[in-house]
């Protein structure tokens, strides 16, 4: 009997036997991860806002209104960026919802395309690592919160793939990674700090690193940064006609010179010849510089910034020449106090009243929605939560440090040990910029914390899966990666 299955067509190669079967099974298997990678889209970011759904209402934090009334108030105060202020105003006519939105789906993007530039393009390793950190972190709530948190961790990854692996992204991509690199550094002081010293450490590095570190990668990075300092500049004078930098800086570091005791002394030292403002108060001064700055305290009688900030910064000087072995010892002290900071949801499970107050001034449509909310009723407790989130944070922490010493020692400068460098080294930088500015708290290590747990899953699922690069027996001699110097 002839094999009518096979009998060949003119034109056209005869089908071997199987070859319908390998044709079915491929099909399969791609329609298999298409469904995985629709699954990751649309899983992962409603799971990052998975908090404010609870709520009813995007999550608030004391900051929130400070942001929020720049837009209205039309001049400059302290450490409240203009830049997140019209940020927020631009999400106002959907109760903020649009925000939330952008940031749940630039975490996304974010979290695809480090793993996509360090060869981990399966969507169910994407799934798995953003669930993870959606149950484990603070990740899910920095996203639901308006605040500017979330850009912290984002834009640390995002200079990290522009710099390292910007060969590994397309043209669009870059741009976005500019603009996000750019928006975030606008959006904080401390943020922009950290991207800074990044900078910094890579083009110090670059001679010895040619082959890892992208000299127009270095630029783009140096370059976005300039736009950020640009995109503040720019929106402070539009907001308040002022072509000035955001203030605030010296007052917030006198709060953490108070705090420390330093304050008390310089003004026990100086008050019998020169004649402070604060000096009939020295004797009574709050013992954390939140009870300073923002409590009912002496600080409102004279006149808050207006009134105190040239003698604030003529103390913060003068403490600064007069005690250094202090200052350092108490930066020092501080910085290791950060790193072991990390609870979630620091400002956002109490009373926010000057949040409140603004929204009630400007926002009165967002009055019955946010009153509305779990959050404003009483029933966002963080206990159970960082049960969890603590342990996993600090353990992430520790083993960040392992995983960069043994990568070094056995594996060079490669991809995975310079995310583990840039990440170590911002999570550094965000303790000690945060503490010796304005204090330990537990929400500056909460915003970097998710970043670390997320290279430890890198790295295990990685070691896990048999797929490192490298030597699979024995070291890999470092100067393969490193120039002889």
């Amino acid at each position: 009997m002839a094999d009518f299955g096979t009998r060949p067509v003119p034109g056209k190669l005869p089908r071997k036997r199987g070859e319908r079967h390998i044709h079915t099974h491929i099909l399969r298997a791609r329609l298999a991860e298409a469904s995985l990678v629709w699954a990751a889209a649309v899983a992962i970011p409603v799971l990052l806002v998975a908090p404010a759904i609870w709520n009813g209402y995007p999550l608030l934090q004391w900051d929130t209104g400070g942001y929020l009334a720049r837009w209205y108030e039309g001049y400059l105060v302290p450490s409240r960026s203009t830049v997140f202020g019209l940020y927020l105003h631009f999400g106002e006519g959907s109760s903020f919802w649009i925000n939330l939105g952008i940031q749940a789906l630039a975490t996304f993007w974010i979290l695809q395309l480090v793993l996509r530039v360090l060869g981990m393009r399966e969507p169910l390793r994407l799934l798995g690592i953003g669930v993870a950190l959606v149950l484990t972190t603070s990740l899910p709530w920095l996203s639901s919160m308006l605040l500017t948190d979330i850009f912290m961790g984002l834009s640390v990854l995002a200079l990290f793939v522009m710099v390292l692996r910007g060969d590994r992204v397309s043209t669009l991509e870059k741009g976005a990674l500019f603009v996000l690199i750019a928006f975030s550094a606008s959006t904080h002081s401390a943020t922009l700090a950290v991207l800074l010293g990044l900078c910094c450490l890579g083009l110090i590095a670059w001679p010895l690193l040619r082959r890892q570190i992208s000299a127009a990668g270095l630029l783009q990075g140096w370059l976005s940064l300039v736009a950020g300092a640009g995109m503040l500049l720019s929106a402070n004078f539009a907001l308040s006609g002022e072509f000035a930098w955001t203030p605030g800086g010296y007052g917030v570091t006198f709060g953490r010179m108070l705090q420390d005791g330093i304050v008390t002394q310089y003004l026990r030292d100086h008050c019998p010849r020169e004649k402070f403002k604060l000096c009939p108060y020295r004797n009574q001064l709050p013992a954390t510089a939140d009870q300073f700055l923002w409590g009912n305290s002496m600080f409102n009688t004279l006149g808050r910034f207006r009134g105190l900030n040239d003698e604030m910064k003529t103390i913060v000087q003068g403490s600064l020449a007069e005690y250094p072995a202090w200052q350092a010892q108490a930066a020092l002290s501080a910085t290791a106090k950060q790193m072991t900071m990390v609870r979630t949801g620091e400002g956002v499970s109490e009373w926010i009243g000057h949040t409140y107050g603004i929204i009630e001034r400007y926002l009165p449509g967002e009055l019955k929605p946010m009153r509305a909310a779990n959050q404003q009723r009483w029933r966002l407790d963080f206990t159970a939560i960082n049960a969890v989130h603590v342990p996993v944070a600090l353990a992430s922490l520790v083993l960040l440090a392992a995983i960069l010493a043994w990568r070094w020692w056995w594996r060079g400068f490669d991809e995975l040990t310079l995310l583990a460098v840039s990440v170590s080294l911002a999570v550094l930088g965000n303790a000690f910029v945060c503490a010796v500015i304005s204090g330990p708290h537990d929400r500056y290590g909460a915003r970097l914390a998710w970043v670390a747990t997320l290279v430890v899953l890198i790295a295990a699922i990685r070691s896990f899966a048999g797929n490192d690069e490298g030597a699979a027996h024995g070291r890999v001699e470092r100067n393969s990666a490193t120039p002889s110097l």
